[in-house]
């Protein structure tokens, strides 16, 4: 039986699972990326997406009408 946790809850401090997570492509990309990436392109990466949200009109959210 495949356990179903919430990863962004419970591998906060790392991954609960192991070798068992369903996430697993997910982390080795992340890990390729950070192994292969140099600090700056990382940080170009960050400010060019910071300014795309910046200059993106705002989102509202209005309640539903009980």
């Amino acid at each position: 039986m495949e356990q179903k946790i919430n990863c962004a809850v419970a591998c906060v401090n790392g991954c609960v699972l192991g070798d068992k997570c369903p996430n697993i492509e997910f982390r080795d990309a992340a890990a390729k990326f950070i192994e292969e990436t140099p600090l700056d392109q990382m940080l170009e990466l960050a400010q060019e997406r910071l300014r795309k949200k910046m200059t993106e009109p705002p989102k509202w959210v209005f309640p539903e009408d009980p």
